[in-house]
């Protein structure tokens, strides 16, 4: 199956915020990408709701490098400017393997399972530069992505055979769409990294799960969802 993708993403900056430190207003991030973070930035190249992606591995190529600013984010309540401390990955780098399947949950769209379109399109995606900007974590955060072949190049970690305990983070969330359950629930981990190399989890092997919410999953029929052959033909296109 024809389903795999390999991608570089890097840009100056990147927040990829533990959420304990939300809590003040003072903002860290954790010193590597989550799941959920990478998942995101490659829906962010290419998605439909017909495929779902699977983060495979990811390979950190640069030095792991925090720097703190001044910021002035809005408060929620009044809106008037407040003053904090967001503390960023600085010189960020990382390469990434994935896949996407045909999410089993979306019977409604079993007609769009067509694994050399998909595939097509997403390569000229990620040649393009993604179809949607790309964020490293935050909006302030602009990254960029190209393809590349994974494991190639020399990484910052190549020769260092420590295995390097990230604690517990946040792994991603599980949508209603992508469950076949009626609720909206985080996943958490812990990572471990070894020569820049972390491979991440499948999410249902994930052990440590915390509800959030009860959430249903959008429906899609011909009311909500236009076919591009009929849109070519409405604006007279061949």
């Amino acid at each position: 199956m024809r389903n795999e993708v390999q991608f570089e993403v890097y840009g100056d900056y990147a927040l990829f915020t533990d959420p304990l430190t939300k809590i003040g207003g003072e903002k860290l991030s954790y010193s590597v990408p989550t799941y959920q973070a990478l998942k995101g930035i490659l829906e962010s190249i290419y998605w439909k709701p017909t495929i779902m992606y699977i983060i495979d591995e990811v390979r950190v190529m640069n030095p792991i490098q925090m720097e703190s600013k001044g910021v002035r984010p809005l408060k929620y309540n009044t809106g008037e400017n407040d003053l904090a401390n967001y503390t960023y990955l600085r010189n960020v780098r990382y390469q990434v393997r994935a896949h996407f399947i045909f999410n089993p949950h979306r019977p409604d769209l079993a007609h769009d399972r067509i694994e050399g379109k998909h595939y097509s399109i997403l390569q000229r995606s990620l040649k393009a530069g993604g179809r949607r900007d790309i964020y490293l974590g935050t909006r302030e955060c602009q990254g960029y992505v190209e393809p590349c072949e994974f494991g190639s190049g020399e990484g910052y970690y190549d020769d260092d055979d420590r295995v390097h305990y990230l604690g517990t983070m946040v792994h991603g969330f599980n949508y209603p769409d992508e469950t076949g359950e009626d609720e909206l629930s985080v996943r958490l981990w812990s990572v471990e990294m070894v020569r820049g190399y972390i491979k991440f989890p499948r999410p249902k092997e994930c052990k440590i799960v915390r509800p959030i919410r009860k959430m249903q999953a959008k429906r899609f029929h011909e009311g909500n969802v236009q076919s591009v052959d009929q849109l070519y033909l409405d604006l007279g296109l061949d």
